[in-house]
C-alpha cells in the first residue's frame, strides 16, 4: 500500500487562508445575532418576605401595589380592617391589578377582570385565582410572606 504525502502548495495555503477568513467573517456576523436572539438568563433573587407598608399607611378599604422580588404584589386592607396580600400579576395576560375601593375588590384594567378579597376570580377572563401571600404585623411594619 502506497502512503500518500500531503504537500502544502502555495495555492492550497491561500485556499485554507481564505476559507478560514470566510468562516471568521460568518462567525463575527452570526455570533452577535445569536446572542441577541437568545438573551442570557437573568438570575432571580429569591425573596420570601418583604415589608410592604407601615401599619398606619393603609386605611380600611384601601390597597397598595408594592415590589415583591422582580414582580409586583398588592396589599389590601379590607373594609373590616384585615390585611390581605396577593400577587399583583393578573392570571389572564399578566397585567398589574389594583384595588378598587368603589367595587371593594381587586380589578384588572386590561380586560375588566375582577377578583374577590380571597384572590378568587369572580368576573372577566382571568382563568385562575391570584397567588395569595401571608401577612404578618411586626411592630409598625406590615410584612408579606410568600407561602411555601
Amino acid at each position: 500500500m502506497e502512503k500518500k504525502s500531503f504537500e502544502m502548495t502555495r495555492r492550497s495555503f491561500v485556499d485554507y487562508f481564505l476559507g478560514g477568513g470566510v468562516l471568521a467573517l460568518f462567525g463575527s456576523i452570526f455570533f452577535p445575532v445569536l446572542k441577541y436572539i437568545m438573551p442570557p438568563a437573568i438570575p432571580q433573587a429569591v425573596q420570601n418576605d418583604v415589608v410592604a407598608a407601615k401599619v398606619e399607611e393603609l386605611a380600611p378599604n384601601a390597597g397598595k401595589v408594592f415590589r415583591f422580588g422582580n414582580k409586583p404584589g398588592i396589599l389590601v386592607r379590607t373594609p373590616e380592617g384585615d390585611y390581605r396580600a396577593f400577587s399583583a400579576v393578573c392570571t389572564h395576560l399578566q397585567c398589574t391589578v389594583q384595588y378598587r375601593d368603589d367595587f371593594k375588590h381587586i380589578w384588572c384594567a386590561c380586560h375588566n377582570g375582577h377578583f374577590d378579597l380571597t384572590g378568587r376570580n369572580i368576573a372577566g377572563p382571568p382563568p385562575r385565582p391570584l397567588e395569595e401571600y401571608r401577612v404578618e404585623i411586626r411592630g409598625e411594619d406590615v410584612v408579606v410572606i410568600r407561602k411555601a
